[in-house]
C-alpha cells in the first residue's frame, strides 16, 4: 500500500506531508491513520523541535473523504477519529506550523486552525462548506472558533462562502499570506524562529496559552508568578541568561 503521509526530520524540523493529491488530500481512513502515527513519531523524537504540516498537489486538504462517509452509520463515520488528530496538534508541546499552498475546506481548515502558526499562499482559499452538503462544522469548531473573530465565525460557518488568504489573515485563521513563490521561505522563517526557543519553555508557553484564566486578576498573577519564577530559576532559564551574558547561543540551539 502506498503511503499517503510522509515524515522527514532535518535540522530540527519535522515535516509531515499529506500526499494524496488524487484525492485532494481528503481525510480518508488511511490518511488519518498515517497522519496521527507520524504526529506521534515526531512528538517522541527529541531531535524534532518544530513540526511543519505540509502537502503535495494543488489542495492542502479537502476535508473528510465523502466517498467513505456516504452510507456509513453514526458509529462508522470517520469524523469520529478527527478529534484525536486535532487534539494531538493543538496540545503538542512542540510548535506546529501549517504550510498551506492550496485550498483548505471543512476538516482541512480544522487542521490549519489546530496549528500554532499558519502560513498560506495568497492564492489559497478556505471555506466551511459543511452546511452546503447538509452537515455541521461541529468537530472542527473546537479548534476553529478560538481563532476566528465571532462575527466572521457566524458569517463563514453559516454561509459556507469561499474566502481568500488575505481574509483568512484578517479574521485570525492565518498568520501570514505571501505569494506562492515566497511560501517556503516564510515557513522556514517561522520554523527557524521557533527552533531558537528552549523546548521546555516553548511547551510551558503553549500550556499557558491554552489554559483557562482564573476568575480574578490576583489569582492569575499568582499563577503566572509561580510559572515565571520556576523558569527563571530553572535549567533552561539559567542557561539562557548565561548564554546572553557570554554572547553565545544557548545549548538547546542546534546548528542546522
Amino acid at each position: 500500500m502506498t503511503e499517503l503521509v510522509h515524515l522527514d526530520v532535518e535540522s530540527g524540523i519535522a515535516t509531515i506531508t499529506l500526499d494524496s493529491p488524487d484525492n485532494r488530500n481528503a481525510l480518508s481512513a488511511q490518511l488519518r491513520r498515517e497522519l496521527i502515527a507520524h504526529l506521534e513519531t515526531a512528538l517522541a523524537d527529541d531531535s524534532a523541535r518544530v513540526i511543519v504540516l505540509s502537502h503535495t498537489g494543488r489542495v492542502f486538504c479537502s476535508g473528510m473523504d465523502l466517498k467513505e462517509t456516504r452510507g456509513a452509520g453514526v458509529s462508522e463515520q470517520g469524523v469520529n477519529e478527527v478529534p484525536a488528530i486535532l487534539t494531538t496538534i493543538w496540545t503538542s508541546p512542540k510548535p506546529v506550523v501549517a504550510r498551506v499552498a492550496g485550498p483548505a475546506r471543512a476538516g482541512g481548515v480544522g487542521l490549519v486552525s489546530a496549528c500554532d502558526i499558519a502560513v498560506a499562499a495568497t492564492d489559497a482559499t478556505f471555506a466551511f462548506s459543511e452546511v452546503r452538503i447538509g452537515v455541521v462544522p461541529a468537530v472542527i469548531s473546537v479548534t476553529v472558533l478560538p481563532r476566528l473573530l465571532p462575527r466572521a465565525a457566524h458569517e463563514l460557518f453559516l454561509t459556507g462562502e469561499t474566502f481568500d488568504a488575505a481574509r483568512a489573515v484578517t479574521v485570525g485563521l492565518v498568520n501570514s499570506a505571501v505569494p506562492a513563490d515566497g511560501l517556503d521561505a516564510e515557513v522556514a522563517r517561522y520554523a527557524e524562529m521557533l527552533r531558537l526557543g528552549a523546548p521546555g519553555a516553548l511547551a510551558a508557553t503553549k500550556r499557558m496559552l491554552r489554559a483557562e484564566r482564573p476568575a480574578s486578576m490576583a489569582g492569575q498573577f499568582a499563577e503566572m508568578q509561580e510559572l515565571s519564577a520556576g523558569f527563571f530559576a530553572g535549567e533552561e532559564g539559567q542557561e539562557g541568561m548565561r548564554a546572553f551574558a557570554e554572547k553565545r547561543k544557548p545549548a538547546w540551539v542546534v546548528e542546522g
